[in-house]
């Protein structure tokens, strides 16, 4: 089986369909059977598309926890070099910078439950990290001795 992408020449709609093989496409559009689903129409031709190739077992496929992991560290890393981490008081950064009281910046933090709901109601837009994003928590050396 084959799936072809379709293009209608008479109302230019676009449309996929299935046939056995490309010489069974070629002799139904040929014979005027392959239609339009929008117009009815007979004229059609194959798009432009790219094939779907599944890899070889020889190839092997990829472990998905493997690339999960590396997508997460790759997450961690821009959230951490880009993202001000502003602890337990994400809420009121947020709040503050969707009410233009603040200049806008990417931020990361906490709330609570509560907190995130007030949030949502107010259409404050945030949303929680993935843990597997998280990345580490900085330390505020500032209060320090």
């Amino acid at each position: 089986m084959i799936r072809y992408a379709l293009e209608c020449l008479d109302c230019e709609t676009g449309f996929e369909a299935w046939f056995a093989s490309s010489d069974v496409f070629e002799k139904q559009a040929e014979d005027g059977q392959v239609t339009c689903p929008s117009c009815g129409g007979h004229t059609v031709r194959k798009q432009i598309m790219a094939p779907s190739v599944r890899p070889s077992e020889k190839a092997g496929a990829a472990d998905p926890e493997r690339v999960f992991g590396k997508l997460a560290a790759r997450a961690r890393q821009h959230i951490s070099e880009n993202y001000d981490y502003v602890g337990d008081g994400f809420a009121e950064e947020a709040r503050s910078m969707y009410y233009g009281e603040r200049e806008h910046r990417p931020v990361w933090g906490e709330t609570t439950a509560e907190e995130r709901e007030a949030l949502k109601e107010e259409g404050v837009p945030a949303a929680p990290l993935p843990p597997a994003f998280v990345p580490p928590k900085q330390k505020d050396t500032s209060k320090l001795n």
